[in-house]
């Protein structure tokens, strides 16, 4: 659907070259959530922005359903970007038109017939429920509903792609809840492929099926988000990650489980929720002749599939220890040994 492949993007800013985007490549699949995260300055709007060309990459090759959108001419161009809508942190609505004339503006600019434009205004706006808000003004609306008006305005043209430029940054946790919902709502209604920007985990983990992770303009780690949450490679990551799973172990608790011997170790172990997790802890103490003690555990939601980490010291013989550790490994989603400083090696 979208292939990204060695994105380069350079500013001159007075007499100095800034490289936003170092050789960024990404697929994504028709039909998924795709999200992308980092700090500020990373390089993620700016990525974005290159896939309807917004922004035009210095090198580099743009592929969107099939197209190569730098070779389009411009009227082609045009034509494209209809099937990709978009939605702004800020909203961008206008604000001397009411909520039914924000959403049917885009319409009349592509000479579509009045009553058509009536029909699909009401429909998008029955879509992200504001049908009793036609006649209101964005001065009159909340963030969360202005928001539900950008992405009606975005879906107006019946696009294929929606890309969402940080869009729940300005809104509060609840409001933030619903729009993230919505957005569900619409990927499944309609298959829609969405790309978005972000600066929360929260926002990854509630609805993406894939995640990059970027910084200073690179794409450091990405895969499924169940993977990356449950085994993250990159200390940028696992810092996201801590925002939603805080398991690092004190130094003071690494220092004693030292002492316990030199076999002892501290196991990140991460699960998935059909997983019949305590039977395993059983069976591993019934089996091997190791000692267990659970220092942390958590679960949460990865876009509806439950994922739990637990953080478990284990001693005993080297051997039996070894032992026990493979046994879980191939029992379990993930098992990684924890460093000294809390890290996964």
């Amino acid at each position: 659907m979208i292939q990204l492949t060695d994105i380069h993007k350079s500013y001159t800013v007075g007499n100095k070259q800034v490289q936003a985007l170092k050789g960024v490549t990404l697929n994504v699949e028709k039909g998924q959530i795709f999200g992308v995260i980092g700090f500020s300055g990373a390089g993620k709007s700016t990525l974005l922005r290159t896939i309807n060309l917004l922004e035009k990459p210095t090198s580099g090759s743009v592929v969107v359903n099939g197209q190569d959108m730098l070779s389009l001419k411009e009227k082609d161009l045009r034509n494209a970007r209809k099937k990709i809508g978009i939605i702004f942190q800020h909203f961008n609505l206008l604000s001397s038109y009411n909520v039914y004339d924000n959403v049917a503006e885009i319409l009349r600019m592509n000479r579509v017939p009045k009553d058509v434009i009536k029909k699909k205004v009401e429909d998008l706006l029955r879509l992200v429920g504001l049908e009793d808000k036609a006649n209101s003004y964005p001065s009159q609306l909340s963030g969360g509903q202005k928001q539900r008006v950008g992405i009606a305005r975005a879906l107006a043209t019946d696009p294929e792609i929606l890309l969402c430029d940080e869009a729940t940054s300005a809104l509060d946790p609840q409001t933030t809840e619903s729009i993230l919902e919505l957005l569900l709502d619409i990927n499944r209604k309609f298959n829609l492929t969405i790309v978005l920007i972000t600066h929360e985990m929260q926002v990854i983990k509630k609805i993406c099926d894939n995640v990059a992770i970027m910084e200073n303009g690179v794409v450091i780690e990405q895969g499924s988000v169940l993977d990356i949450f449950s085994n993250p490679q990159q200390q940028t990551t696992k810092n996201f990650i801590k925002t939603i799973f805080d398991d690092n172990v004190p130094s003071e608790i690494v220092d004693n489980i030292k002492q316990s011997g030199p076999a002892a170790k501290i196991l990140r172990v991460a699960f998935r929720g059909d997983a019949a997790l305590d039977p395993v802890l059983g069976t591993l103490s019934a089996r091997f002749p190791v000692s267990t003690n659970l220092l942390y555990g958590s679960i949460t939601s990865i876009k509806g599939t439950a994922l739990g980490i637990l953080l478990l010291h284990i001693s005993g013989e080297e051997k039996d220890v070894e032992a026990g550790i493979q046994f879980l490994r191939d029992s379990v989603y993930n098992v990684d040994i924890v460093s000294r400083e809390g890290g996964s090696n």
